[in-house]
């Protein structure tokens, strides 16, 4: 997909929770950041060359196996850095199998550079303990914050309904409702059209 900003964004359903990994360029560019590689690094790495891009970075929304289990494989073979939140960083560092040690720790608030692209980051627990959001050009890599008409499930370790619902908001009131949301599952959608209609934000609503 190519959106109207001049990125363009690959989503690619990896492994057996079919957990979206991103490859976002700029259009006409030669690299890509490479958003939550959760499985089938040898897919996401032949994705790339198949479009002519090399890997300037992998980003992590957060420390879930099912986002985690590719990562090691193509920070290895692309040779770049990996950046993660850091109060999740112990479970990529000790994920069994594939382990790999981020260089880059995030708290939130930070503005990562790859591939042309400024991503911004902002901290949105409530799916696990320190889940972030990478923010660029009107598109938001969200995780498993939210969804197309679902949210992220917070009965994992670290998860909270209401600390999930405090982070959707903030992101609601921060970004335009036709902010593009890229989830960690499923499809494509817009804030504007989980305010309206997802079941779960009628919280939101009133």
């Amino acid at each position: 997909m190519t959106g109207p900003s001049g990125l363009e964004i690959v989503q690619l359903p990896l492994g057996a929770y079919q957990a979206n990994c991103y490859l976002v360029a700029r259009e006409g560019g030669s690299e890509a950041a490479v958003i939550d590689p959760g499985d089938a690094p040898e897919l996401v790495l032949d994705q790339l060359a198949e479009r002519g891009w090399t890997a300037a970075g992998v980003l992590v929304t957060h420390g879930h196996v099912d986002h985690l289990g590719g990562v090691a494989a193509v920070a290895r073979d692309a040779g770049v850095d990996v950046w993660m939140p850091a109060a999740e960083a112990d479970l990529l560092r000790e994920l069994p199998g594939a382990p790999h040690a981020p260089e880059h720790l995030l708290e939130g608030g930070e503005t990562v550079a790859l591939a042309g692209i400024s991503f911004a980051v902002t901290l949105v627990p409530g799916h696990s303990p320190a889940s972030v959001a990478y923010g660029a050009e009107g598109h938001l890599f969200v995780g498993d914050v939210l969804f197309a008409g679902s949210i992220g499930r917070t009965d994992l370790t670290g998860g909270d309904m209401e600390t999930l619902l405090r982070s959707i908001e903030a992101l609601m009131r921060a970004h335009p409702p036709e902010t593009v949301v890229l989830p960690g599952h499923g499809p494509v959608t817009t804030l504007a059209v989980e305010r309206d209609s997802n079941p779960f934000l009628g919280s939101l609503r009133t």
